[in-house]
């Protein structure tokens, strides 16, 4: 099974083109052997899940939100699995550790620490450069010395697919 991230904006930093965008991508991503890892909330994340959701290719189990608070019902309604935490924004180092890769699209300073977190573990991430943000901020930049080229610039759903097809 490959593990995908997902980290991008919550819902105030969530544009309506930004969510239109996560529903194209859950949907072209969601194939069989792929399950997808997120904060479980709101905003690019809910897009992304409900467009995974509405993809013919989608199985049960395949939405897992790892949640900032301690109560399951807070995820959003296309979570399969939502694992409450109670760690606050520190459940960001969960969803990198899961992740074999990670997807970043736009964000504030939750996507920041999830990149930075990325980037120290040496987990490679898609920076969709389409949208306003630290994905588009920092997409084919190193943060420092210790590793290179993981940050990887993206501009449309079939670049995305492509760098995940050969991840496999």
């Amino acid at each position: 099974m490959q593990k995908i991230g997902i980290i991008g904006p919550a819902e105030p930093l969530c544009s309506p083109e930004l969510y239109r965008f996560g529903v194209r991508l859950g949907e072209a991503v969601a194939v069989n052997g792929r399950i997808f890892i997120c904060g479980g909330l709101g905003g690019f994340m809910e897009a992304v899940c409900k467009g995974i959701k509405q993809s013919p290719a989608c199985f049960p189990g395949q939405t897992v939100g790892i949640l900032p608070g301690e109560c399951a019902d807070t995820a959003n309604p296309y979570i399969d699995l939502p694992i409450p935490t109670g760690m606050g924004e520190a459940r960001n180092l969960l969803i990198v550790r899961t992740a074999d890769i990670l997807i970043a699209v736009g964000g504030g300073a939750g996507t920041l620490s999830e990149l930075a977190f990325a980037w120290q573990f040496g987990k490679k991430v898609l920076c969709v450069d389409l949208f306003e943000g630290w994905a588009r901020n920092l997409g084919d930049k190193d943060l420092d010395a210790r590793q290179k080229k993981l940050l990887i610039k993206v501009n449309s759903i079939g670049e995305i697919m492509e760098h995940l097809d050969n991840s496999l």
